[in-house]
């Protein structure tokens, strides 16, 4: 009975054992069928391609990629593909990447306005297929590392950038490296604060402008400015801050002043250390040209944490520091020992770590004076300087610092009045697009706010007529015009950009994209009229002495 059992099992078992391998035979040949490869679908030609990237250019997109800029918020991205392998925090920018998509995604306050793709299909595209469908470039440009670039305008608000690795004598005709569809970051996010839709121009306006005050205590013109002008700004210098509770007293009273406004005050002051310290009461911190001979980049950190500790004694919210400038030229006039040296690479490291530690006590830091001013041979404050010397010069030694701090997370930028021949030879640095639209904002990727030295210096004044200096110095790309002297010189800027926005010389949505780059600023640091109540100068003197070079 046990042998028939036995028996009977086995024959189950076999007969198991068949169907499974008749099935296995099948799923086989079904798998086999599905990874067979495909019959090879022939790409488009390389013009159809180049046709194609424009069409979808054009709509704000990329081959491949499903994204709209403009119009796609970041947690969509991150609902579809995931977090970033990489993120990049520059200025006011984050751009993430994506390597198993090909693709580089740029946001600013959620919204995608960078997509850039690396994909093989894009690398099959060579510079002769581009010019042949499309002609010459709308702009054409090389970045930092010598790539070109062809910048092509596309549908109502887009630009599609073809980066490609500089033609050579031996590779004349080279393969695409990448390419990116780009819309601009403020006009795609204006929409999305509907205060500034509802902000009359003059409004905007006044956003755009930084002055200065007369005198030491709470004037009928400096009231003026803040409830009827309604400037984004105010500047104070060592003529205005004699005296410890004096400051305090003033700056309450704007902040009282300022409480009935849509928005806080820029409050700014040039506290440099060293011979510029504009605070009353304090001791002096060590020169820059001191502690670049020391060479410590924690030390310019603990400094810059120190500036700001200073400022926010005073409720101050924004420090024009550090000196960007490297002080190549000994006979100099104006920067001096207010540089960290001549060295790039210590002007860069111990500038930046003064520009972190200024910004980790809440203070915004303006780095300065772009394009740099360390080889000029006149003061600008008298003179319009001119330094021949062309882009490829600035690359290897001035615009260097300046890089490197966008890439760290700079959120100002200070422009200097010094005229550039052989890069711009009309307009000085302050008032040219070349410098701040092509340099600064284009190679340099740099989204957050631009502004002019001061416009009353004699190498504006003595040169220009104040109103139009403003507006060009607008049509540049400058965020602010900063205007520190005569209030009658503010109401004939402000008048004249005015002016060139109803005669169409400046659009609206150009002025939009300066009043959001400040409002978002104002919104990143959270300032506020908070009064000051008393400052303890004791403490602070007591820790600049701990902070003295031995």
């Amino acid at each position: 009975m046990v042998n028939k059992v036995a028996i009977i099992f086995l024959l189950f078992s076999i007969i198991a054992i068949i169907v499974m391998l008749i099935e296995d035979k099948n799923k086989n040949e079904t798998i086999d069928k599905e990874i067979q490869p495909k019959e090879e679908v022939a790409l488009p030609e390389a013009e159809s391609l180049v046709a194609l990237v424009f069409e979808f250019a054009a709509k704000g997109q990329v081959l491949n990629v499903p994204f709209i800029v403009g119009k796609t918020g970041i947690q969509e991205v991150y609902e579809l593909w995931g977090e970033s392998a990489e993120k990049s925090d520059l200025s006011a920018a984050i751009y993430e990447d994506y390597p198993s998509q090909n693709a580089t995604i740029g946001h600013r306050a959620e919204i995608v306005f960078d997509i850039r793709s690396i994909s093989e299909v894009i690398q099959q595209i060579r510079l002769k297929d581009i010019e042949t469908v499309k002609g010459e470039a709308d702009v054409v440009r090389y970045d930092e590392v010598g790539n070109l670039i062809l910048v092509y305008e596309v549908g109502s608000s887009y630009q599609l950038k073809w980066v490609i690795p500089k033609p050579t004598e031996s590779e004349p005709n080279p393969i695409v490296d990448h390419i990116s569809v780009v819309t601009d970051a403020a006009e795609a996010v204006v929409q999305e604060i509907p205060i500034i839709s509802k902000m009359t121009l003059k409004e905007k306006i006044g956003q755009m402008i930084f002055t200065g005050v007369k005198g030491t205590i709470y004037s009928d013109e400096t009231k003026r400015l803040v409830s009827s002008d309604k400037v984004g700004g105010l500047i104070f210098y060592k003529k205005n801050l004699k005296d410890v509770n004096e400051t305090t007293t003033l700056l309450n009273a704007i902040k009282k002043e300022s409480e009935n406004e849509k928005f806080p005050l820029f409050l700014g002051v040039d506290q440099e250390g060293g011979r510029i310290s504009r605070l009353p009461g304090l001791s002096k911190l060590p020169t820059n040209k001191e502690i670049g001979k020391l060479n410590d980049p924690s030390y310019s950190y603990k400094i810059g944490i120190h500036l700001g500790e200073e400022m926010n004694a005073f409720g101050f919210n924004l420090d024009f520091a550090p000196v960007l400038d490297v002080n190549s030229n000994p006979k100099n006039p104006v920067i001096g020992d207010r540089s960290f040296g001549n060295d790039v690479e210590i002007v860069s490291d111990l500038g930046i770590q003064t520009m972190k530690g200024i910004q980790s006590q809440n203070v915004i830091s303006v780095v300065k004076h772009f394009p740099g001013h360390g080889d000029t041979a006149v003061d600008s404050h008298l003179e319009l300087p001119i330094m021949e010397k062309s882009l490829e010069d600035l690359q290897k030694l001035e615009l260097i610092p300046f890089k490197r701090a966008i890439g760290e997370g700079a959120d100002v930028v200070m422009v200097a009045h010094i005229l550039l021949p052989k890069i711009d030879p009309e307009f000085p640095s302050s008032m040219s697009h070349e410098i701040i639209t092509t340099i600064l904002r284009d190679q340099f990727q740099f989204d957050g706010v631009v502004m002019t030295d001061d416009m009353t210096m004699n190498a504006i004044m003595d040169n220009y007529e104040i109103g139009q200096a403003a507006v060009d110095a607008v049509k540049a790309g400058n965020d602010i015009v900063l205007i520190a002297h005569e209030y009658a010189n503010v109401i004939k800027a402000m008048n004249a950009i005015e002016k060139s926005v109803n005669d169409g010389e400046i659009s609206v949505e150009r002025i939009n994209e300066s009043v959001y780059r400040i409002l978002a600023l104002k919104e990143k640091y959270k300032l506020s009229n908070k009064e000051v109540t008393t400052v303890n100068i004791l403490q602070l003197n007591e820790a600049v002495k701990q902070l003295s070079i031995k």
